[in-house]
């Protein structure tokens, strides 16, 4: 009876046990178990929406890398590519390159404006800075590059002088201190312009000149624009230009002296009507003198000429040749002659190729032909030579490119 008493109550207390066991069980569970067991999916999909927001989130605020080329810091970069910025994860909102000698770089964006490209490359020996923001970026990148030196260098002599007034038949002549084998290269950099407009091209002798005209001498009164962009155009291999400047030259009156051998006279034309006729005397037999359209490019109250300059020897050596207006780098002269007979001019030929007029010893009489005709000329001025027995001059011996025909001058351009 005892033992079925006690397994009785044994009995009861285990049921009511069970169910606070199960009630307790059920309280002890996790929240967080309880739903996850009921709500896995949802949760799993609530998971990958949040890292979906947190990525995007990353990627709306991505910082846009700007890179500049040549790289900042670069002490000698090379001056023949263009300066390049770009952009990784944004776009360029704005590209400045300025240079420490005052010059800049402009330059263009592509279509996604990812890229910028200067328009020209940067110059030598010069330090850089490049000032490049990216678009809703509030700081800017700057870059800073020098360029290196060129190793050899080359420069053009031009004539005429800077500001100065010529003839109508000055050309534009450029001689180069180095041969030049990229003609092309050094013509395109050169601009020759003129006002009023004309067509003016370039005609090389060598590959150390070149000279501009137009088909015509000029007009009176024009002004002559000469624009160099030679600074860091290779001429020849390694060989660079320095130069970068503009100049203007002015051309005045017309004038046009023609000098016949067989009446041995010489007329002045200004602007078209007679302004002066002068007897002369020119080359002998033995020394004829050029024929052909020569044009003054150096002038002297009195110079010294000597014969062994010019290939004769001893024959002369005359100290003070006054009023001496050179024609051709070989050695005519347009000058007066003090040391003739008076008879002579007008009447005989009797010169070793230069043109004389009547003159007096010192260069101080205005009363004779050989002072008035130097007085009323100028550098550039046309002087035609003809039946004097000797063939054409050659174009590049002097400033004489007008004896060429338009055809044949424009053979000789490079471009």
């Amino acid at each position: 009876m005892g033992v079925q008493h006690i397994s009785n109550r044994s009995g009861r207390q285990s049921e009511k046990w069970s169910r606070r066991g199960i009630l307790a069980a059920l309280g002890a569970v996790p929240a967080g178990a309880a739903l996850a067991g009921c709500s896995s999916s949802a949760d799993a999909s609530a998971s990958t929406d949040d890292k979906g927001a947190t990525a995007s989130v990353k990627s709306a605020t991505k910082k846009a890398t700007i890179t500049v080329t040549p790289a900042s810091g670069t002490k000698k970069a090379d001056f023949a590519d263009p300066v390049e910025v770009t952009v990784a994860d944004g776009t360029l909102s704005s590209v400045t390159v300025a240079g420490n000698d005052g010059s800049s770089l402009s330059g263009t964006f592509n279509d996604a404006k990812t890229k910028w490209t200067s328009a020209k490359n940067p110059y030598s020996g010069t330090k850089y800075t490049v000032t490049a923001k990216a678009q809703g970026a509030t700081d800017e990148t700057v870059a800073t590059f020098t360029t290196k030196s060129p190793g050899e260098t080359f420069i053009g002599y031009f004539t005429p002088e800077a500001d100065s007034t010529s003839g109508v038949g000055m050309p534009v002549s450029i001689n180069f201190t180095h041969a030049v084998t990229d003609r092309a290269a050094v013509q395109k950099a050169i601009t020759v312009t003129a006002e009023p407009a004309v067509e003016i091209v370039g005609h090389w002798f060598s590959d150390t000149r070149i000279d501009f005209r137009p088909e015509t001498y000029w007009a009176k009164g024009t002004t002559i624009t000469l624009s160099l962009a030679l600074k860091d155009v290779e001429g020849s291999d390694g060989v660079y230009g320095v130069q970068s400047k503009d100049v203007t030259f002015h051309i005045g009156r017309e004038q046009i002296s023609t000098v016949d051998l067989s009446t041995k006279q010489m007329v002045v034309k200004r602007d078209g009507a007679t302004y002066a006729s002068y007897p002369v005397s020119g080359g002998n037999a033995q020394h004829t003198t050029w024929s052909g359209i020569m044009v003054i490019s150096e002038r002297f109250k009195q110079t010294r000429m000597e014969s062994s300059t010019v290939g004769l020897g001893d024959e002369y050596d005359i100290s003070d040749v006054p009023h001496a207006q050179r024609l051709t780098t070989s050695g005519t002269f347009v000058h007066g002659n003090y040391w003739a007979s008076t008879s002579v001019f007008g009447s005989q030929n009797t010169s070793h190729g230069c043109v004389g007029l009547h003159d007096a010893k010192g260069a101080n009489d205005s009363s004779v032909a050989g002072y008035k005709f130097y007085e009323s000329s100028m550098l550039g001025d046309v002087v035609i030579v003809k039946n004097s027995g000797e063939k054409t001059v050659e174009a590049s011996n002097g400033l004489n490119g007008w004896n060429l025909s338009w055809s044949d001058w424009k053979a000789g351009s490079a471009v």
